[in-house]
């Protein structure tokens, strides 16, 4: 028998208690038992967004929340701004290509945050940009961007939105929506929500309503403001993911007994924990700086294949991960430490990762990893 572990970024491990209440009897979504159940799920992303905006549910995967952030903000010829630090913000840059909106690029190198003052400096040459896309976390290399500054230096623009993907942050690090100025904020279900795939959220602030409506590309199935006027009477425009909706009211009830600030600091610890482990265990953090809490991206020890140590986690040990992506393919692997996360899934992560080291000969003391985030997890 081989017991299996999902540690990798999306999707995720889901509670047994949210199993469970999405195994309930079927409900229709128009019908008056759905209602207070939406309501509450309403509420319970207010409170997990800290906002006093909409939060939009659609039945999407999180790209269709990125998609519905360009497409119905801005219109054909509009400028933005995208940060590329990764294989997700490239993403940005190719949905408003295919909005015709003319997109700037900040390039950062790959394990590495972007500077503020490069959005800055971009805002300042050019302040007819009418918003700025930027990733969270970004997770293809483990790196987290300074949402929290980029809010200062967008929030002096009238007529600029701040549009961040929080697929990999929300639920994972404090993100204060409002308090930071953060316009548009997108998660999505299989991440720290502790959900199956299928569903993306995105909050909308009063600068960006205003936006929208000034936006000429179509929209059909992500119209967000067809949504906002359905979603306030508890009930969506198309069709919506009725199990994954009651499981997240689940979510929300156990997520509130930790309490915000518990969730973030567990997931805090179970991060240092992982890097320190990782360290101490030889290998090298991927990420040079701002290292996101959300996942864990490991730098391939000399002359052992990356993806030999995904497969081999997976095959040996029955645990998935996560490889590189693009031209990092073969060089780094990624374990996630997000959402229904303890102690020991970080434990058995490390002995694992250093048991297929040892078996594919690299040179590594058994433990060594597993020790330090032991002492971690015990000092808390």
């Amino acid at each position: 028998m081989l017991k299996r572990y999902l540690l990798a970024p999306g999707p995720t491990p889901v509670p047994p208690e949210v199993l469970l209440a999405m195994a309930r009897p079927m409900i229709h979504h128009r019908a008056p038992e759905f209602d207070p159940i939406f309501a509450e799920v309403r509420e319970g992303l207010k409170w997990l967004y800290q906002t006093r905006n909409d939060v939009l549910m659609l039945a999407a995967s999180g790209t269709g929340g990125m998609e519905g952030a360009v497409s119905n903000f801005l219109s054909p010829g509009d400028k933005a701004l995208y940060v590329n630090g990764g294989k997700f913000g490239e993403r940005w840059g190719k949905l408003c290509k295919t909005f015709g909106v003319q997109a700037s690029e900040i390039k950062v190198e790959w394990g590495q945050a972007v500077d503020p003052h490069q959005v800055a400096d971009a805002l300042k040459k050019d302040p007819s940009i009418k918003a700025v896309y930027v990733q969270a976390s970004e997770t293809s290399t483990g790196v987290s961007h300074d949402v929290k500054a980029l809010g200062e230096v967008v929030k002096g623009y009238e007529n600029t939105i701040l549009v961040v993907d929080a697929i990999t942050a929300l639920g994972v690090f404090d993100i204060k929506t409002d308090a930071w100025g953060l316009d548009v904020v997108i998660t999505g279900s299989q991440k720290a929500l502790m959900l199956p795939p299928g569903m993306a959220f995105v909050s909308v602030s009063d600068k960006a309503w205003a936006l929208a409506d000034k936006a000429k590309n179509a929209a059909f199935y992500f119209n967000f403001k067809k949504e906002r006027e359905t979603q306030t009477k508890n009930q969506t425009a198309w069709t919506p993911t009725v199990s994954l909706i009651v499981g997240l009211q689940e979510v929300f009830r156990i997520m509130k007994a930790e309490g915000l600030e518990n969730m973030f600091a567990r997931q805090g610890r179970l991060a240092l924990a992982m890097r320190e482990g990782v360290k101490a265990a030889g290998m090298a953090l991927f990420a040079k700086e701002s290292p996101s809490d959300a996942l864990t991206a490991v730098c391939a020890p000399d002359g052992i294949d990356g993806q030999a140590i995904y497969k081999n986690l997976r095959v040996q040990y029955g645990m998935t991960a996560a490889g590189g992506q693009d031209h990092l393919k073969g060089k780094i692997f990624r374990l996630s430490h997000m959402g229904y996360a303890d102690s020991f899934d970080v434990i058995a992560a490390l002995a694992a990762t250093e048991m297929v080291l040892k078996g594919l000969g690299h040179s590594v003391k058994l433990g060594s990893g597993v020790g330090k985030a032991q002492e971690i997890l015990m000092a808390k």
